[in-house]
């Protein structure tokens, strides 16, 4: 069974996170396709990620044009991701997925969604010292875990 493309994405940023993203195979088996990936940084351009190659971030808004992207991926640091969401908006993206620590500001018809990877550990390892508290107070008392 073919599996259906239904969006196609890019990603801007090339690095540690970029390339983890370009390659992870849950896009392609939800039926998204990694159409670009782009970078500023002139060492990373031309490089094969996730069978995409690196492009120069300059070419961002004709490929958005070309390829009727209407979803990106924001992996760059804070400093840039305002305004790669600026230019990727410009050129009409429409749905931002955005990895950077940062809240960025878009106008309205445009969704946005941030993954902050640290408050995901906070939760998590508040869960952790939670269950952590709860097993050494059984073990404190014997006669709680009967209760």
């Amino acid at each position: 069974m073919e599996i259906p493309k239904y969006k196609i994405v890019l990603i801007v940023g090339a690095g540690n996170l970029g390339r983890a993203l370009a390659h992870y195979g849950g896009f392609v088996t939800r039926g998204f396709q990694i159409e670009a990936v782009f970078d500023t940084d002139q060492s990373l351009i031309g490089s094969d990620i996730g069978g995409v190659v690196v492009r120069p971030a300059s070419e961002l808004e004709s490929v958005v044009t070309s390829q009727n992207i209407a979803i990106g991926v924001i992996a760059v640091p804070a400093g840039a991701a305002q305004s790669v969401c600026d230019r990727l908006v410009a050129a009409g993206v429409t749905s931002i997925l955005n990895f950077a620590p940062l809240v960025l500001n878009v106008p309205e018809g445009v969704d946005v969604r941030k993954v902050d990877l640290s408050i995901e550990l906070q939760i998590l390892a508040f869960h952790a010292q939670r269950r952590s508290a709860e097993r050494f107070e059984q073990a404190a008392d014997p006669t709680a875990a009967e209760a």
